[in-house]
């Protein structure tokens, strides 16, 4: 089978994107509406975070089992599945009637979405086979987050104004279908040359660990920290954990292949993307509440406050993955960390009347760090590993961002929570402040853990890990079969 041309590999590159367009348009559509989303349904900040929540939840928890299913049973085939299962779950969402039915129909997009972001970017993998031309495939990969940050907050501040908050879910409808029907035209079906079994232990523990953590963080505010329940829900995740690290090794074909974290920066990499997007869930989730609740701005002004940062964000992806296909992860990690953390210092003193200028400063400052980390987290997370498990491996980097973003809402409301006792306009302000230092600190994690993950010492345990991987058999995969439609 020869291989694609230049023209249909940009082709497939803005197939699989169209797909990270939806699923990072809908998270940040989401947050510009929660305060629509409270009063027409009255919900608590608790039932907010779990708005957001439900959704990464599910995502984080079967994105592994999506890239590898993906692996064995075909990526095109569990592409066009997810893309299906979103766009339903989107139309769902937009009927809900209550504020459960939403968190479950949340559920269902998030199915769809694990789909999504981790077999597109092995798609993307196996497509781009030179590392050069990968890094920048994956640089782009990188810029339509910050396109999506971008038309998310605007459009679904304008959507929220206008129709109403149930609008929101329907743009997601047209962007699906036409997904569906250009991946069954051009994208090429591929799959690994040795199928993986599944290990559905493995699953469950995963659940497990993530939902107990997420939940005792949330109640706590209202349980209490030092609470029986609180308590145990935090013992039967680390009850999870420990089984994980016990029963993960034992399989032939494992759920979670623990061998890559012997990869200094491969482990690195996981925990940068667990800071970073959960300092960026945790800073979409503030500023939102913040802007219209104290500062009583509209959804749609709001929105337009967020665009600057998206702007920043869509301009440098492609800048930092050209510099990491040139010079390595270091330089981007420097910048990615410094900026997060003196964007999170600078909103440390957020008052009522804090000005506009310094708060767009602030934005764009924080911007420039999360716009720098994306390239060299998922290019870390697929360099030098076999290309037959190039789903597992990036559905652990997708899996890290959903891990981090949950947290991190979870964590910031649980903060406003504590501190504000469920009051929303006077005391946000003040309760949020501890929200801000742990988005700087989140910030200084990056800085530190990028320093640590590009020194030789660093390399030297990436270059054992690749040699330990490349023992097992790891044919060069080609795509098995054309699709319809001309090459």
């Amino acid at each position: 089978m020869p291989e694609l041309t230049s023209r249909r590999r940009m082709l497939v590159l803005a197939i699989c994107c169209m797909s990270l367009l939806i699923v990072g348009m809908d998270n940040t559509i989401v947050n510009v509406a929660l305060p629509s989303i409270r009063t027409d349904l009255s919900a608590s900040v608790e039932g907010l975070q779990w708005t957001i929540d439900a959704y990464t939840l599910v995502l984080a928890s079967l994105l592994i089992l999506a890239g590898s299913s993906a692996d064995r049973l075909g990526r095109r085939r569990t592409f066009q599945t997810g893309l299906v299962l979103f766009t339903l779950g989107s139309l769902l969402c937009s009927v809900s009637p209550s504020l459960g039915w939403l968190i479950a129909f949340r559920m269902v997009q998030a199915i769809g979405g694990s789909m999504l972001n981790p077999v597109a970017m092995s798609i993307i993998t196996n497509v781009f086979t030179e590392p050069r031309e990968r890094a920048r495939a994956i640089g782009v990969w990188g810029g339509v987050v910050g396109i999506s940050l971008g038309v998310g907050p605007v459009v679904g501040g304008l959507l929220t104004e206008t129709i109403g908050w149930r609008s929101i879910f329907w743009i997601n409808v047209p962007i699906g279908l036409v997904a569906v029907v250009l991946a069954a035209l051009f994208v090429p079906e591929s799959r690994a040359p040795r199928a993986r079994r599944v290990d559905p232990i493995g699953q469950l523990l995963v659940l497990v660990l993530l939902a107990s953590v997420t939940y005792a963080i949330i109640n706590a505010p209202r349980a209490g920290w030092a609470s029986g329940e609180t308590v145990g829900l935090f013992l039967l995740a680390a009850a999870a954990l420990a089984g994980l690290l016990y029963y993960e090794p034992r399989r032939t074909d494992p759920l979670i292949e623990l061998r890559f974290f012997r990869s200094v920066p491969f482990s690195a990499a996981t925990v940068i993307a667990v800071c970073a997007f959960g300092a960026f869930g945790g800073f979409l989730f503030l500023i939102t509440l913040y802007l219209q609740d104290v500062r009583q701005l509209s959804a749609l002004h709001a929105g337009l406050f967020l665009l600057p940062m998206a702007v920043v964000t869509s301009l440098l992806a492609p800048i930092s993955g050209r510099i990491v296909g040139a010079r390595g992860p270091r330089l981007p990690l420097f910048l990615a960390g410094v900026s997060m953390c003196a964007g999170g210092l600078a909103l440390t003193g957020l008052g009522r009347t804090t000005g506009y200028g310094w708060l767009i400063a602030s934005f764009v400052l924080f911007a420039v760090g999360f716009g720098m980390v994306n390239a060299p987290v998922t290019n870390t997370a697929v360099s030098g590993m076999p290309r037959s498990q190039a789903g597992v491996a990036a559905a652990v980097a997708s899996t890290s961002r959903q891990v981090g973003a949950a947290l991190g809402v979870a964590i910031i409301g649980s903060v406003i929570n504590t501190g504000s006792h469920g009051a929303m306009a006077s005391d946000l302000t003040a309760a949020s402040r501890p929200g801000w230092w742990i988005i700087a600190g989140a910030g200084a994690c990056v800085l530190v853990l990028g320093a640590a993950s590009t020194t030789r010492w660093a390399e030297a345990s990436a270059d054992r890990t690749a040699q330990l991987l490349a023992a097992e058999p790891a044919p060069d995969e080609r795509p098995v079969s054309q699709p319809a439609g001309t090459g």
